[in-house]
């Protein structure tokens, strides 16, 4: 800890070694630093940087008692490193870089000697105030996202980056959304990262991704059924692209197929027909049971994807998965 008034005199190893004129790996290599008596560092237990107070120094290179220790109570102004912050909201080091990211202690950290910090009243502020702190982790019940949807991966992605082991509860806590939402976008994020390297090194296994990225596998299990389902809509996409040029010629339609996986191990692809005298609303391919008709442009897909009743304008068309755009096309004006 960097006690309050006191940042002007912090010193890294660095510094002391150009103090006694000596090169830093020679500084390192004698251990000067390790001597009997010399001070403890005010940075916390195993930082990677030693931060030392340059008063505390002078005092032991001049031979002179050392400073009085100061038993104050914490003070507002005092600046913890990762690892202290980290221990006030009882977290590991890791999970601190994901909650560092939210708005009130970017604005109030700063470096000291290469290290970040944060003031001691603002951490505390944050511990005591960040959602979910009063119940159980998460959103209230009925609560919505204060994320918009549209902006919810690229405001998780950094998340990810920064720990690849983050949780839907460090997530919750940065963003202040749901458990479900955070759970899903991880998922998403992660599914697609694992097909993206599978796609550029196909002998990797979903699991085998995961674990290059780091991904513990109790967190992975949903995201590396999904990457399989992402992998098999990037094999289908040319088919689906080459039905969505044969139906605009045919007049009905103008838009591009839509892939989505309502649920992480299937693939379904909407395909809306906007043309006036089109012959249906809409067309879901289902890598299950092929293409049907849908009754409705604005929701052609059931609830969960489950297999629509036949009947009330619903038809399946065509036999197999992937019949010929011309027989798709015969099968709609029949």
């Amino acid at each position: 800890m960097i006690r309050a008034g006191r940042r002007h005199l912090v010193r890294t190893l660095a510094d002391l070694a150009a103090q006694q004129g000596i090169g830093l790996q020679s500084y390192l290599n004698q251990g000067y630093h390790q001597a009997a008596g010399f001070p403890a560092p005010i940075s916390s237990p195993r930082a990677r940087t030693l931060l030392y107070d340059a008063d505390e120094v002078d005092a032991y290179l001049a031979g002179k008692p050392a400073l009085p220790e100061d038993v104050d109570q914490e003070h507002n102004e005092d600046l913890l490193d990762r690892r202290e912050a980290a221990a006030v909201l009882g977290v590991a080091p890791r999970s601190w870089d994901v909650y560092k990211r939210h708005p009130l202690l970017t604005e109030h950290m700063v470096t000291v000697g290469g290290v970040e910090h944060w003031p001691w009243g603002i951490v505390h502020r944050y511990r005591d105030n960040r959602p979910g702190r009063s119940t159980s982790p998460g959103r209230p019940t009925g609560s919505g996202d204060q994320v918009p949807r549209d902006q919810l991966l690229a405001r998780t992605a950094p998340l990810l980056d920064a720990d690849p082991t983050v949780s839907a509860t460090a997530v919750i806590e940065a963003l202040g959304v749901r458990r479900s939402t955070a759970q899903a976008a991880l998922t998403r994020l992660r599914a697609d990262r694992i097909a993206d390297l599978i796609g550029t090194e196909p002998k990797l296994s979903p699991d085998g991704a995961a674990a290059a990225f780091g991904y513990p596998a109790g967190q992975v299990r949903r995201a590396t059924v999904r990457a399989e389902a992402v992998l098999r809509a990037r094999r289908i996409a040319p088919y689906l692209a080459d039905v969505a040029t044969a139906l605009h010629r045919a007049g009905w339609t103008t838009a591009v197929p839509a892939v989505q996986h309502p649920r992480d191990d299937l693939v379904v692809a909407v395909l809306v027909l906007d043309a006036e005298r089109a012959p249906a609303p809409a067309l879901v391919w289902d890598e299950r049971y092929g293409w049907r008709t849908a009754t409705s442009r604005r929701h052609p897909l059931t609830r969960g994807a489950a297999v629509p009743p036949d009947g009330d304008g619903v038809r399946y068309l065509a036999p197999g998965i992937t019949p010929p755009p011309h027989a798709l096309i015969a099968a709609l004006r029949a």
